[in-house]
């Protein structure tokens, strides 16, 4: 294994990433200071949102917008079986029950149709996942969350940059949970985001993610003390984005567009180099303009392994995503099972995982089909 090994993603990050973190770190504040509220306004007019507010990681993001939404026990929300773990975990988190419906077999996504035969009198609201970096149908989902009295939240951890109908998830859904994981298009090193419609829930998210305090005057409960005093009104988290990790995200929020267009580019040349081979490519539906998180393709599930091996064995980090969320044994323990989701399960035992990143070249895609053609011939 001479070849340097090429991961399924990584981050890029510039000299102008580097000098925003020093800056940062050589300012008198290193945490809740402007650098925060400059990526949190500058993330929302990227969105198209009212407002955003910054957390700690994705996983805290969709915390933060699951209470912000007022889930809590007994309340029922519709997702998809296949995402990662963090988008359920997130509604447990609240006291609520994930209610997991199939996928939409072209786009990975929340079917909407078996979302819509879900809802029951105690759902409070369905949570879609761009998958891959594929919107969900959010012009359909909306339409059923209004029928039915429902909040539409989204999880777009893979879809920053993405549209539909010409629309940013984030114009369509209540909320929007945001990743900036290292992986993702643009990163914070860690950190998320939500943004949204409802200003009171703005500030809700503001409160949750520290202790559920606030020194805002028109919110305060009882007569202030003196300037120094503030309230813990409900029960939250430290799950604060600190100004060196506001800083990176702010820098890097600049190049999000040349970002996509380069996994744009970079799955073109999938598309086109992988055509005669057996592979099933992926393809955006129409009017659909995907953020290309993810390149998977697909494969009969008799050589899936064997392929992965192969590739692995060559230095290319292949993987797959994800293990449909009722497989996970935690999640067995609960009671949930594969019944009725098999399209989830008919991707997850096909699917692989090709390297698509913003620090990959046209070369690195040649390098990664040449070992797929390999194996196949």
């Amino acid at each position: 294994m001479t070849d340097r090994f090429l991961p399924y993603s990584r981050q890029l990050i510039t000299d102008a990433d580097v000098d925003a973190v020093i800056d940062a770190l050589k300012s008198p504040v290193i945490s809740q200071g402007s650098r925060l509220e400059q990526f949190e306004s500058a993330f929302a007019a990227a969105a198209g949102a009212p407002f955003a507010v910054g957390f700690s990681s994705g996983t805290a993001a969709l915390h933060a917008m699951c209470v912000a939404a007022g889930i809590g026990p007994g309340d029922e929300v519709i997702l998809p079986a296949m995402t990662f773990a963090s988008t359920a975990n997130a509604v447990l988190y609240t006291g609520g029950k994930p209610v997991f419906v199939d996928i939409d077999p072209s786009s990975v996504c929340i079917d909407s149709g078996r979302a819509e035969q879900a809802v029951t009198d105690s759902t409070r609201a369905i949570l879609a996942v761009d998958f891959a970096g594929h919107p969900a149908d959010y012009p359909r989902l909306r339409r059923i969350a209004a029928e039915r009295d429902l909040l539409l939240l989204s999880d777009g951890a893979h879809s920053p940059g993405a549209t539909i109908s010409g629309s940013r998830p984030s114009e369509l859904a209540d909320m929007v949970a945001f990743s900036f994981n290292p992986v993702k298009n643009l990163t914070s090193a860690e950190g998320g985001m939500v943004v949204g419609v409802d200003l009171d829930r703005e500030e809700v998210l503001r409160q949750f993610r520290t202790h559920g305090m606030t020194r805002v005057a028109e919110r305060l409960l009882e007569e202030p003390h003196g300037d120094w005093y503030y309230e813990q009104q409900f029960l939250g988290f430290n799950y604060k984005l600190s100004e060196l990790h506001a800083a990176l995200g702010l820098s890097q929020l600049a190049r999000l567009h040349e970002h996509t267009e380069t996994r744009r580019r970079l799955a073109t040349v999938y598309h086109d180099a992988l055509a005669g081979l057996p592979v099933e490519c992926p393809a955006p539906k129409a009017g659909v303009e995907s953020a290309w998180h993810l390149y998977v393709i697909r494969v009969e599930p008799s050589v899936r392994r064997d392929l992965f091996d192969f590739l692995r064995a060559r230095s290319i980090g292949v993987q797959v995503h994800y293990l449909p969320v009722p497989m996970h044994p935690y999640y067995r323990g609960w009671g949930y099972t594969m019944q009725g989701l098999d399209q989830a399960r008919s991707y997850y035992e096909s699917a692989i995982s090709l390297p698509l990143h913003q620090a990959m070249s046209e070369e690195d895609v040649d390098r990664v089909v040449a070992a797929v053609r390999a194996f196949f011939e």
